[in-house]
């Protein structure tokens, strides 16, 4: 093999080498829930920072006018309690609300409150409400689903008119964190008459953030839906599907909307401001004193009229992207928004972050190779990560898509770095390389001439500096012209290539054996003086004449060297004398018959 293909070999192998370590290395760090969480937790911050930064940019036009939320606010909660006495408050003041608000013909009245358990001192006030209720078809009451054990507890049948059908024709497993084993029912006369129940069980990340809502929740073998789906898919149909379908493509279609689900059946939800900002928000005490005075100052006509707690000693505020305190009724509220104008984040799939991760590395890769300047490759490598961060900005905003940003970033980091290794190793090998073009003979892997005359003139210097010995031997091998002429070049070529080797072998590491030119070669000898040198010369001469050479596959033959000593200071203080001096001696040598050292004189 060349030179030059056992370079590139080489470099092909390093880089090889280096990006399998570096799969390697990043396939374990896969496995480690740590760095897992890591990525997760960080892609999760970098959907909140984009969703405030949107939220200030979102029309919130819809949401104004198809969504109302009458709040238990502090004001109203001071009134309630100063009023009545007590939390909760009796729950014939709902059925008076309802009344009011079914009277200016809403959508639909959603109460985010969970009425369970009958008041044994307000059994009229239970029966009032749930006589109210029943009187219309659009009233949707809430529910949870949870855990707890069944001595605690026990897990009670639940009609079969809250149930609904799901026909998932999808991979996704809609309720792969909604299976519960017990619920908190609410009072049996809305659970049997005809308020729609629907479940408001809500999602937290691992960082207790909520992101997401799931649309079912699974109870002893069936199906219940979540809160405000049912409100929405009122809202959009004029009545109930009471059955849904999960497309192949992972979409919960409800009418005309096909909402994009995760992995793990969640619907992501898109934020539009901090609490109490996005909807009309109407304070529950101002209803009722607009009761008491048998007005209707409210209208809530074809509008879906949530009911909830917003003050904060209820402790009903999660914490959401936008705020660190958002009511629980106006995440359902944002949902019905998401739902009304279609707005869904839609999160990329396992597939597509893959091919992006590998464009922006291969990107990096080749702006690195190709430049020429380490400070144009870094810049050029930050304007990617920049660029492509207003690039997953831009699609969140215009596509309501969720593309990844920080595992992108995490491989145009290593890109960079990786490339910069292994564009290091390929110039240190092509240097290496060069030099040895420059340095050694290509015949016989010996310094060449050029490299002889500066070893020697630097080892000369370095022995006049320290006041030490540098010898030198110049080797010539025996009629080596009749032996070209008998057996060919290329059997002179093949014993040149061996008395090399041997004279490599027969020297210490800090020996320098050189090509002097057509069948001559020498050696350099550091701290050396001239007595050790011919004693080195002999055993040279003598390895030389024992050994047979390989002239072919089939032939052999002896060879004998010539070789004269010289000795620096004793024999010259320039390179000149000394190499004048050896050459003296080798040429003594041959007259007196070669096979030999030769001296000067």
């Amino acid at each position: 093999m060349s030179k030059i293909g056992k370079v590139t070999v080489l470099n092909i192998l390093a880089c090889t080498m280096i990006i399998f370590t570096a799969v390697v290395v990043f396939w374990l760090l896969a496995k480690n829930n740590l760095f897992t969480d890591f990525i997760r937790d960080s892609e999760n911050k970098s959907f909140d920072y984009r969703q405030k930064v949107l939220a200030s940019r979102k029309n919130n036009f819809l949401a104004k006018n198809n969504i109302a939320v009458i709040t238990v606010d502090d004001v109203s909660f001071e009134y309630l309690w100063d009023k009545y006495g007590e939390w909760p408050i009796p729950r014939d003041i709902y059925a008076g609300l309802i009344d009011y608000i079914e009277a200016s013909q809403p959508k639909s009245v959603v109460f985010d409150l969970l009425f369970i358990k009958s008041l044994k001192s307000s059994d009229n006030a239970d029966n009032k409400l749930i006589n109210t209720v029943n009187k219309y078809n659009n009233i949707f009451m809430a529910m949870n689903f949870d855990n707890i054990p069944d001595d605690a507890r026990k897990p009670l049948d639940l009609p079969e008119r809250i149930e609904v059908n799901v026909n998932n024709q999808s991979k996704v497993n809609i309720v792969s964190n909604m299976t519960f084993s017990n619920c908190r029912t609410i009072l049996q006369g809305l659970l049997n008459g005809k308020a729609n129940v629907g479940i408001a069980n809500v999602n937290r990340s691992t960082d207790g953030i909520i992101r997401t809502v799931s649309p079912f929740a699974f109870y002893k073998g069936h199906y219940y839906p979540y809160l405000s789906l049912i409100a929405g898919d009122n809202f959009l149909n004029g009545k109930l599907s009471g059955g849904y379908t999960i497309n192949k493509n992972s979409e919960l279609l409800i009418g005309n909307r096909a909402i994009p689900l995760t992995e793990n059946g969640e619907i992501i939800l898109n934020w539009y401001g901090e609490a109490g900002r996005v909807f009309e928000m109407v304070p529950m005490y101002k209803l009722l004193l607009d009761i008491e005075k048998s007005g209707q100052n409210y209208n809530f006509k074809n509008k879906t009229v949530y009911i909830g707690t917003t003050a904060t000693s209820l402790h009903d505020t999660k914490s959401v992207p936008v705020s660190r305190l958002y009511p629980g009724v106006e995440i359902h509220a944002t949902f019905l928004n998401n739902l009304i104008d279609n707005n869904f984040i839609k999160k990329t799939t396992l597939g597509t972050d893959i091919i992006i991760c590998s464009l922006l590395a291969i990107i990096t890769i080749l702006i690195v190779f190709a430049s020429s300047s380490a400070i144009f490759a870094t810049l050029s490598t930050i304007m990617i990560l920049v660029g492509y961060t207003f690039i997953t900005y831009y699609l969140m905003f215009i596509s309501n898509l969720w593309a990844p940003l920080v595992l992108p970033a995490i491989i145009v980091i290593m890109a960079f770095a990786l490339s910069y290794i292994i564009k290091y190793i390929i110039k240190s090998r092509d240097f290496e390389y060069q030099y040895k073009l420059a340095t050694v003979d290509g015949l016989t892997d010996l310094y060449n001439h050029r490299y002889f005359q500066e070893s020697l003139k630097q080892q000369m210097e370095t022995a006049k500096r320290y006041g030490t010995s540098v010898s030198l031997i110049i080797v010539d091998i025996d009629f080596f012209k009749k032996f070209n002429d008998t057996y060919g070049h290329q059997a002179g070529d093949a014993v040149l290539r061996q008395v090399a080797q041997v004279l490599k072998k027969n020297v210490r590491t800090s020996d320098i054996v050189c090509r002097y030119g057509g069948e001559e070669m020498s050696i350099i000898l550091p701290n050396t003086n001239n007595t050790e040198a011919r004693i080195n010369a002999e055993r040279i001469c003598k390895a030389v004449a024992e050994k047979p050479f390989k002239l072919n596959a089939t032939d052999e033959s002896h060879v004998t060297i010539s070789l004269g000593v010289a000795t620096f200071p004793k024999d010259g203080e320039i390179p000149k004398d000394l190499i004048e001096t050896a050459d003296k001696g080798l040429y003594r040598a041959k007259e007196n018959g070669r096979n030999q050292v030769g001296a000067a004189e």
